[in-house]
């Protein structure tokens, strides 16, 4: 914490050091001994390795904090200190956000929770308020995702604006380079001395030509008068180098073609692998960061010269050869080198930079400069308004809507919901994706349902699993070598399984080194497998178990997203459903009430892969 012009400052910096943000505490209007508990519970809050990766983070956490503040000083009785917080102050705040209207208020709470229980001095009371449960928070609004022609709609916007940037630099760099090679001749022609003189200094500087100018009586180093009358600052710092709105561009695209979160896409890197040794398909390997996935934060993203099926016009011919946008490892190279000189102005390693003409967001304290693209989303926002799109929703006259608000998060559950796979993250969450995003409920369906279906017809056209009943069982006790040979086992094999000393977890094996997954060698197939092989027996004595495993694989349907189940576990369902068909029902129900704790839970170590050899 730091002293500012007379401000109390928390200074934050995120994970990777990048991102700044100072949080003025002078704002918090509170007495003295419940300001320093409060804020030095912020401090704690904002250090690292408290969960805090983003100064965005930061912010809600400090934004929760102020408002809790102003609660308190409105209140007829206002807390001295730490001692005196109590469990209602805690709990009427949250019912004074909700009655204000505020739709995130229960977020708001967890975040305030997060940061009291920091504070020193609580009460034994309100120490156990906020340990206990918080009100549960609202689904809110359905997600939506574009449509497959509202992305293409993005996309060619995006390229449009990238492949024009790519042009007017080209343009304007060659005639640098043919200027100092003394092929240009401007002697005669001012304006052309003049385009030139700019061109040059913003190479060299990374800025326009300037001079100090007494303005109301303050000096500013001011842009010259015919840069001006040329174009505004931004405009003609675009000459050699691109724009705030051209690197959003940049970061579409790259939302559009691979998927990944907002903060990745605009901390991507410039330090890259050329995999593929600069021969065939270009490949680049970039290194990526995702703080929250905390000890797997730090990930690879392969960037291929293969187009995605998705950018790829409906006519393909139509497609340049050249038209490297289309590929994510082409616009990754292309940026590349529109940002090269850039990157050298602004330092860092950062892939997306840009010339800011003024500000640099609060709590910064940037002016004008080189600096990285910010990660809050804003530029992303402007540009979709800027682009103005259609959607392919219309009113009630059939006037196309405008499009969404444009933002990566949007983009990245578009692709997922496209590509039907997880992008830097878990299966499960990428259910989670699927199902919140409403805009394509129909869509998911019927993806679920054809993985369902295709699943279950896998796991019925497999061989099953051989059952014996319990009739057959005791005439093998007496009949021994005259059911082996009908089995096409050994007697002693026979013997072994009939005593139970080939069991595994839903039959018995009768040839371990000969199995459909491993011939020739010990199976390390998993035992849900059993069921498809020509090597497993199941026996009267298997039936509890069978059935709690059916159970189980029914229960996890509940818990699990549909699509995740319909590809793990529909076809052991199916295979079991059939298995315990061919068992007579009131055995079935019989054992399904006795079953005791020993052998639902070889049930779920057997869902857990515990028994698995890894």
């Amino acid at each position: 914490m730091t002293t500012e012009g007379g401000r109390q400052i928390v200074r934050c910096y995120s994970q990777d050091g990048e991102d700044r943000v100072d949080l003025d505490v002078s704002v918090l209007a509170l007495p003295e001994a419940l300001h320093a508990s409060l804020t030095a519970a912020l401090v704690l809050r904002t250090t690292p390795g408290k969960g805090l990766t983003s100064v965005e983070t930061m912010n809600k956490a400090y934004r929760a904090l102020v408002n809790f503040t102003r609660y308190l000083t409105g209140l007829d009785i206002v807390p001295q200190s730490a001692s005196e917080l109590t469990p209602d102050h805690f709990d009427e705040f949250y019912k004074h956000r909700k009655a204000a209207g505020i739709k995130t208020a229960s977020n708001e709470l967890a975040d305030l929770r997060l940061v009291l229980i920091l504070a020193k001095g609580l009460n034994d009371a309100l120490a156990g308020r906020l340990a206990g449960a918080l009100p549960a928070r609202p689904e809110g609004e359905p997600a939506h995702s574009y449509s497959r022609n509202e992305l293409k709609r993005i996309a060619q916007a995006a390229r449009t604006m990238l492949r024009t940037a790519e042009k007017r630099i080209r343009s304007n760099r060659e005639l640098l380079e043919k200027f100092r090679a003394g092929e240009i001749d401007a002697s005669r022609d001012t304006d052309l001395r003049r385009r030139l003189q700019i061109l040059d200094h913003l190479d060299r500087a990374g800025d326009v030509p300037r001079r100090m100018r007494n303005t109301a009586g303050l000096m500013q180093n001011a842009p010259e008068t015919w840069v001006t009358s040329r174009g505004k600052v931004r405009e003609v710092v675009g000459w050699l180098y691109l724009t705030p709105e051209e690197i959003a561009a940049a970061a579409v695209l790259f939302g559009v073609m691979t998927g990944q979160n907002p903060e990745p896409i605009v901390k991507m890197t410039a330090a890259h692998h050329r995999a593929d040794g600069g021969v065939g398909p270009g490949t680049a390997i970039v290194g990526l960061c995702k703080p929250r996935r905390q000890s797997r934060a730090y990930m690879d993203l392969a960037l291929s010269e293969v187009p995605d099926w998705i950018s790829i016009p409906d006519q393909p011919d139509q497609m340049a050869t050249r038209d490297i946008l289309h590929t994510p490892f082409g616009l990754y190279v292309l940026v590349h080198e529109l940002t090269a000189r850039a990157r050298q102005l602004a330092g860092g390693n950062r892939l997306l930079v840009t010339y800011m003409a003024s500000g640099g967001g609060p709590g910064t304290a940037k002016g004008r400069g080189w600096r990285p693209m910010r990660t809050d989303g804003a530029l992303i926002s402007k540009v979709g308004r800027d682009w103005n799109l259609p959607s392919d929703e219309t009113d009630k006259k059939g006037n196309s809507l405008p499009l969404r608000p444009l933002r990566l998060e949007t983009l990245r559950m578009t692709y997922i919901e496209l590509h039907q796979k997880p992008v830097a993250h878990t299966r499960r969450t990428a259910t989670r994706y699927l199902v919140r995003n409403r805009g394509n409920i129909n869509e998911y369906r019927t993806v679920v349902a054809q993985a369902l279906t295709a699943e279950v017809s896998k796991a019925r056209a497999r061989s099953k699993i051989t059952t014996m009943t319990a009739e057959q069982v005791a005439y093998a006790q007496e009949n021994v070598d005259e059911v082996a040979a009908e089995m096409g086992l050994e007697s002693a094999v026979l013997k072994r399984m009939i005593a139970g000393e080939l069991d595994t977890v839903l039959g018995a094996c009768t040839d371990n080194n000969n199995g459909s997954y491993n011939p020739g060698e010990p199976c390390r197939a998993s035992f849900l497998l059993c069921l498809s092989c020509e090597c497993a027996r199941a026996l009267p004595r298997h039936l509890p178990v069978q059935v709690a495993v059916h159970d189980r694989l029914a229960e996890r349907h509940e818990q699990m997203g549909s699509l995740e189940w319909a590809e793990r576990f529909a076809g052991p369902h199916a295979q079991l459903a059939d298995l315990l068909d061919q068992a007579d029902e009131a055995a079935v129900e019989d054992v399904r009430k006795a079953a005791g704790p020993d052998e639902r839970k070889l049930a779920d170590r057997l869902l857990n892969r515990e028994l698995d050899i890894r």
